[in-house]
C-alpha cells in the first residue's frame, strides 16, 4: 500500500447552508487538516475489484466543515462539491497535499440564500474544456458552468426529471462516450425497487436536448449515491445503505455500457463490497481517473455536516 505524506491544509470556505440568508464570507482562520485514515482492522489487500492505495480523514478547525456530496478528478486536482454549492480543490503530487482556491457557486437555481436552492449532489467534468455540469436536486434541473465555474452558462428546469421529489432527484449525473449523459434519481432511502433515471442524446442543461426515460435497479436494500464511468465505457454506480442510527455500508455495481439505452432496466454486477472499511460513514461522490497505466477509484464521504462525522477521500486502484 502506498503511503502519502500529509500536511495541514487552508481552505476558504463558508458555513453550510441552514435555510436562512447567510453572509457570503470565506474566514482567513479556517485551517484544514488532512491525516492518514485506516479502517479499524487494516486495509485488506483487496476490496473485491479494488485494490487501497491510501485514505485521508478531512478535518477543520470550523462547524459545518465537509457535506462533501460529489468528486470529480481534472488536470491532477480532486474537486469537491458540498450540497450546499461550495467547491474545494486540492492538488495531490510528489506525495503531497495541497489546496487550490474554493469557490462559491453564485450562479445557480433561486437566490442562492437556502440549501433549497443550492442542494448540488452530483457534477460531470469535461475533461477536455473543464466545463462543468452540476445537478440540483431539489430543483431537479442540471446546470452547465464555464471552466473554473467562475458562471454558468446554461440550465434548464427538465421535463425528464419532473417528479423525481423534492429530496430524491439527480443523484447521479456521468457524461457516457458520444457525449450523452446519464442522470440516476436517488429515491427514498427505504424505496425497494427499481429508481427512475435518464439518458440524455446531448447537454441536459438544453431543453432541446432529447432525452429517455430508463430505470435502474439497485441491490436490494440499498440506493444510488453517485456514478462514474469506467475506460472502457461501463459504467460504476456508487449504492449506500442506511443502517440507523447513523451507519452507513457501500458497495459497486457495474453496469456494462451496451445495457444503457432507452427504455432499459439498468442493473449489474457487485464488484466491491466495503463493509466497514468506510468506517461507518455516508459514501457521496465517486470518480474514476487514468494514472499512467493503471486505472484509479476515487470515492468521498459526506459528514452531513456534523463535526463528530469524518470525512473520509479514499483511492483505490482497478483490477476489473
Amino acid at each position: 500500500m502506498r503511503r502519502w505524506a500529509f500536511i495541514p491544509m487552508v481552505l476558504l470556505l463558508v458555513p453550510s447552508f441552514s435555510g436562512a440568508p447567510r453572509r457570503l464570507i470565506f474566514p482567513r482562520d479556517l485551517i484544514v487538516t488532512a491525516k492518514p485514515f485506516v479502517p479499524d482492522g487494516g486495509w485488506p489487500r483487496r476490496i473485491g475489484a479494488l485494490e487501497p492505495v491510501g485514505a485521508f480523514t478531512l478535518s477543520a478547525n470550523q462547524r459545518g466543515f465537509g457535506g462533501f456530496s460529489a468528486l470529480a478528478l481534472h488536470r491532477g486536482q480532486v474537486i469537491l462539491l458540498t450540497d450546499g454549492g461550495m467547491l474545494v480543490r486540492l492538488r495531490l503530487a510528489g506525495g503531497v497535499v495541497r489546496t487550490l482556491p474554493g469557490r462559491t457557486l453564485h450562479d445557480g437555481p433561486g437566490t442562492g440564500w437556502s440549501k433549497e436552492t443550492r442542494d448540488t449532489e452530483s457534477m460531470v467534468v469535461d475533461p477536455a474544456t473543464g466545463r462543468t455540469w452540476i445537478g440540483y436536486e431539489r430543483a431537479n434541473a442540471i446546470w452547465r458552468y464555464a471552466p473554473g465555474l467562475a458562471r454558468a452558462e446554461k440550465w434548464a428546469a427538465l421535463t425528464a426529471l419532473r417528479g423525481w421529489g423534492v429530496n430524491s432527484g439527480a443523484e447521479s449525473l456521468v457524461r457516457l462516450r458520444e457525449r450523452r449523459f446519464l442522470a440516476l434519481r436517488e429515491g427514498g432511502l427505504r424505496q425497494v425497487g427499481a429508481r427512475a433515471a435518464a439518458l440524455f442524446d446531448g447537454d441536459p442543461a438544453s431543453e432541446a436536448t432529447v432525452s429517455h426515460a430508463l430505470r435502474y435497479l439497485p441491490p436490494p436494500g440499498y440506493v444510488p449515491s453517485d456514478a462514474a464511468v469506467l475506460p472502457d465505457g461501463d459504467v460504476l454506480v456508487l449504492n449506500r445503505r442506511w443502517q440507523p442510527p447513523l451507519h452507513f455500508d457501500a458497495l459497486l455495481v457495474r453496469v456494462e455500457a451496451d445495457r444503457i439505452r432507452a427504455g432499459a432496466l439498468l442493473h449489474g454486477k457487485v464488484v466491491a463490497r466495503f463493509g466497514p472499511t468506510l468506517g461507518g460513514e455516508n459514501p457521496e461522490g465517486l470518480a474514476v481517473a487514468r494514472e499512467r497505466d493503471a486505472t484509479m477509484i476515487w470515492l468521498v464521504t459526506d459528514n452531513d455536516g456534523a463535526a463528530w462525522r469524518r470525512t473520509v477521500l479514499a483511492k483505490y486502484r482497478w483490477h476489473g
